[in-house]
């Protein structure tokens, strides 16, 4: 039997609109190796791994009269070279190119009717560098068990590492009976569900909308304190199609001092530097900062403990209102130290249960929590989405090429103007700001800003 997309995956394709795409993504940059990297070698390695995530040779199919929710079916036409592309800079292209490529390529939607991924190559980094561009539709991304194909195309050696041998031939597509016969006995199976196809047939937005609306309340019911409306702020606006990106690259050992000589996570001083970055971006464009005003921030967080059992992921996430007004970057980090140990004091958080019905959460996707939760809620909930991903802090490869850093691409929900990822990685941790065109021209100014206010929190350390 065909495999079906769960209720929840499904509402990504419903609600996915030209202004909102729904697909998860990042950029890397790699140092070749002695014998080079290009384009073929990247095709080779992705065809010798796709076998490790058979989701990215299969399509979604729709159920004639939409019976029930679509399935996942081979593509006999599968050509990875489509999905595999290349690109390239003029040399030496710098990282305001980069960034530029970014923006237009993760503005377009993925192709419905081929498996839901691109990788780009870009050729022609200055430094000899080649970056790659990825795109995954929240669609194929489970919340329990999902695997990237940006995953399994990296070693931790120089050296990669052995594959089983692919004799993957597609199996045939169910025919339109089939389809429909599954969908019936899916249905007398499992009854509570022939009502929210039935209302996704008749309406797709409505019955996605209804959705979002019962988590949201559920939301605020675990987040009392959270109940009333975000504040005003120029990050909720109308966006459009088209994007941009920016990126900050940070050093790891900036935030363990800070978090050494003050207190509280790393985590915590992550927020704290977004914090100063917004306020003094605010200040840039004149905007009115007070010492009350704040910008409230819902943060997605790992709960699971070191050593638990089962291969899934515990996530809860909390709004967590920034204290821009303070000029203070010390104070700020206390009030942020303090808001979010009170979240985990009191239990005022999205409980994994309740966060479950709109999010997954595994890495490498992790930061497609924040972008589904936030495509799940009203803006009037949180101004903007922070995800923080730890990484391995050791180099990785692909097929010999040294990766030097990793900048994730977090989905705009609607009414959202910037997303904010972070993940760090072999020392590094990298911001990827993805924010709509029109509402932020000054994008590179707010990435710039980050590195200036966690720079002003390490110059508050000692020594």
């Amino acid at each position: 039997m065909a495999d079906r997309l769960s209720p929840l995956d499904v509402s990504f394709l419903y609600m996915e609109t030209p202004t909102t795409a729904m697909h998860v993504g990042g950029v890397a940059t790699f140092q070749p190796p002695p014998d080079g990297f290009d384009y073929d070698r990247l095709v080779e390695l992705i065809t010798d791994r796709i076998a490790l995530v058979p989701r990215y040779r299969q399509k979604v199919q729709v159920v004639p009269g939409r019976l029930a929710n679509p399935v996942w079916v081979d593509d006999a036409d599968f050509d990875v070279t489509y999905h595999v592309r290349r690109s390239a800079l003029p040399k030496p292209g710098t990282d305001a190119q980069l960034r530029e490529l970014v923006g237009r390529l993760q503005s377009r939607q993925l192709d419905r009717n081929r498996p839901l991924w691109e990788i780009y190559l870009v050729e022609g980094l200055e430094g000899g560098r080649v970056g790659i561009i990825t795109k995954t539709h929240h669609a194929m991304v489970d919340g329990v068990s999902a695997v990237d194909i940006g995953t399994v195309m990296l070693d931790t050696s120089p050296v990669p590492r052995e594959v089983p041998a692919d004799d993957w031939t597609p199996s045939r597509a169910p025919g339109s009976a089939k389809l429909v016969l599954g969908a019936v006995t899916d249905l007398v199976k499992r009854p509570t569900q022939a009502l929210d196809t039935a209302r996704s047939a008749v309406v797709d937005a409505r019955a996605t909308a209804g959705k979002a609306a019962g988590v949201a309340s559920g939301v605020l019911q675990s987040v009392v304190s959270m109940a009333r409306p975000a504040p005003d702020s120029p990050l909720n606006v109308r966006i459009g199609e088209q994007r941009r990106f920016g990126m900050a690259a940070t050093d790891l050992e900036d935030y363990r001092k800070v978090r050494k000589a003050h207190g509280g996570t790393v985590n915590d001083v992550v927020l704290a530097t977004v914090a100063g970055a917004l306020r003094s971006w605010l200040l840039t464009r004149g905007e009115p900062v007070k010492t009350t005003t704040t910008i409230r921030a819902m943060v997605p967080v790992s709960v699971r403990t070191e050593g638990q059992a089962g291969g899934g992921n515990r996530v809860s996430s909390y709004f967590v209102d920034l204290p821009i007004g303070e000029g203070s970057p010390v104070v700020r980090l206390h009030q942020v130290s303090f808001a979010m140990r009170g979240h985990k004091e009191s239990g005022q958080s999205v409980g994994a249960d309740a966060l479950v019905q709109m999010s997954g959460f595994a890495p490498p996707t992790i930061h497609s929590l924040g972008a589904r939760a936030a495509s799940g809620m009203t803006r009037r909930l949180f101004n903007l989405v922070v995800t923080n991903v730890p990484g391995p802090q050791f180099p990785l490869y692909a097929a010999g090429a040294r990766m030097l850093s990793m900048y994730p691409v977090v989905p705009l929900a609607k009414g959202q103007a910037v997303s904010v990822g972070l993940t760090s990685y072999d020392g590094g941790v990298y911001y990827g700001l993805n924010a709509d065109r029109d509402a932020m021209p000054d994008i590179d100014v707010l990435a710039g800003l980050i590195e200036e206010s966690l720079a002003e929190l390490v110059g508050t350390t000692a020594g």
